[in-house]
């Protein structure tokens, strides 16, 4: 059972959206939710619910397909960090000059599976 959920947009540089991703890649689904609520950087609650989302999303197939499901199996199986557009401003500075200002966005995705789909797609 896998499930996927990503988020697009997010008003965060890629560089530090990956430094909290890398923290659970591979993690369990559960504990990986539990570690990023404690985590200080602003970006970390983006990528805990969107966790909390896939496992959600892994609930609603497993009872589409009447299989057996339990959130405690579910493991980040992949997590990924994309660059998103960016907003180019301007800042007006001296003597007529200007300073381009750029404000970075990101997408970020993240992929859970329960270990035994995990095993499968490693053959």
């Amino acid at each position: 059972m896998e499930a996927k959920a990503q988020t697009r947009h997010i008003r965060v540089t890629a560089q530090k959206a990956r430094r909290v991703v890398n923290l659970v890649r591979g993690m369990n689904a559960a504990e990986a939710a539990a570690t990023l609520k404690f985590q200080p950087q602003a970006v970390a609650v983006d990528v805990r619910k969107l966790i909390e989302s896939a496992m959600a999303n892994a609930r609603v197939k497993a009872d589409a397909a009447g299989e057996r499901f339990d959130e405690r199996e579910l493991v980040v199986k992949e997590i990924f960090v994309d660059e998103g557009p960016t907003l180019k401003r301007i800042q007006p500075r001296a003597q007529g000059r200007a300073n381009q200002i750029l404000k970075r966005s990101s997408h970020i995705t993240v992929i859970v599976a329960t270990p035994v789909s995990v095993k499968e797609g490693a053959r």
